[in-house]
């Protein structure tokens, strides 16, 4: 390199470090990287965000490793505070997800080190931390509640069996009826030569009136 070279590159390297100069108002305030040549300034020292997370998210959790099994695996961690799976509000079945809260904020950052993509039952389970301003306010609502099924089959037999006036009992009859002149029709549009069964006890008898003589 020659001594013109070598002059005009002085040059560049000078204005480039005026225009960056600590003195410049404009540019004081915004973080930059130094060029060369060019003066450094030091950024603020950002302090270390504490983890206050206690509540964790549990996803994917296995067929049979409900509540009971939870608090008894999740134990060995440390003290559990609450505890809740998500479950159908018919039928009570596991939606394989759930929560749960420890008491010390470093236990739960452990379970979910130590936890995440852990496989159980042929299932990798989804654990990660949630943050106490976005765990929702009614997340515990009826954690403790023991759900019992509800019996369908027994409801729906009660309902059949129970005894039924009159009235009931015709505007039962009318509805199969129709549902069964619906099905003939169908199966003669469809060019199907069958004769379909009456349906037996479609014709009731009258009630009796009993007369009382008047004394």
């Amino acid at each position: 390199m020659g001594a013109k070279a070598r002059k005009a590159s002085k040059k560049i390297i000078k204005k480039a470090s005026s225009q960056f100069s600590p003195s410049d108002s404009k540019t004081a305030s915004v973080d930059f990287l130094p060029l060369e040549g060019g003066p450094s300034r030091e950024l603020p020292e950002t302090k270390p965000q504490l983890n206050n997370a206690t509540v964790l998210y549990i996803g994917r959790i296995p067929h049979g490793f409900y509540e009971k099994e939870m608090e008894a695996y999740f134990q060995q961690f440390g003290a559990i505070k609450r505890l809740r799976i998500a479950r159908n509000k018919k039928t009570g079945k596991s939606k394989h997800f759930g929560f749960i809260e420890f008491e010390n904020p470093q236990v739960a950052e452990v379970v979910a080190d130590c936890m995440h993509n852990y496989l159980l039952f042929e299932h990798l389970l989804q654990v990660h931390l949630i943050p106490p301003e976005h765990v929702h306010p009614k997340l515990w609502r009826g954690f403790n509640y023991k759900y019992k099924p509800v019996n369908h089959v027994q409801i729906q037999r009660k309902h059949q069996n129970k005894v039924r006036t009159l009235e009931e009992h015709k505007k039962l009859v009318e509805k199969i009826i129709k549902r069964d002149n619906k099905r003939r029709k169908k199966i003669e549009a469809a060019g199907i030569d069958y004769e379909c069964p009456e349906i037996v006890g479609s014709i009731q008898p009258a009630p009796k009136k009993i007369k009382f003589d008047e004394d």
